[in-house]
């Protein structure tokens, strides 16, 4: 963890994914799911605090995207069938503590990856981001597609060890200890803190 590079918090964007209600529901209720609230919070104030970028990623689909969705995707389908998770449903909102502010980043995806159905990575470029601390739910959905789609296209990668979940805690353990390391630092909110205020 200490290898970490300094971070440059004005080529820097935090990327708060999927923390909406529908998909919090997986994060065990009480305790767990207060501490993670708790811990993303600090750090989207961080970053602000010293002059970073937000970019919030939300899932959620309009009648056309339902439509859109192929039965042969595995995820996706049964989504569409049951007309899960409309855009427009409070619980595909993100939370309210997490609540985007003015001149932050918003996208609504309707894949798994970040990037892979919204303009996120246009409009980081368009803002001169070349690093990405990376929070959201689950380990294995949201932060696994867009950890390795970030990596293909050049970003220096932090991921936030303790602000990531998934309801699979030996495929979250796999993902951090194994998989990420090559793609990321894998770093905690502490360490983003330190890196931030070096910078």
């Amino acid at each position: 963890m200490s290898t970490a590079p300094v971070l440059d918090p004005a080529h820097t964007a935090l990327l708060v994914m999927d923390y909406q209600p529908a998909i919090l529901a997986f994060v065990p209720e009480g305790e767990d799911r207060n501490a993670l609230l708790g811990r993303v919070e600090g750090a989207i104030a961080d970053v602000r605090a010293n002059g970073g970028t937000i970019a919030y990623v939300r899932i959620g689909f309009t009648e056309a995207d339902w439509d859109a969705i192929p039965a042969s995707n595995k995820s996706f389908a049964p989504l569409a069938r049951h007309r899960a998770m409309h855009h427009e449903d409070s619980a595909t909102t993100i939370h309210v503590r997490l609540a985007p502010q003015d001149g932050d980043i918003v996208v609504r995806k309707i894949r798994y990856g970040g990037m892979s159905t919204t303009d996120l990575d246009q409009q980081l470029r368009e803002r001169g981001i070349t690093t990405l601390v990376v929070s959201g739910i689950s380990t294995s959905g949201v932060v696994l597609s867009t950890v390795i789609d970030a990596a293909d296209r050049d970003y220096q990668l932090y991921v936030l060890s303790d602000g990531v979940a998934d309801p699979d805690t030996e495929v979250h353990n796999v993902l951090l200890h194994r998989v990420f390391p090559s793609r990321a630092h894998i770093i905690d909110t502490t360490a983003l803190h330190s890196l931030l205020r070096a910078g």
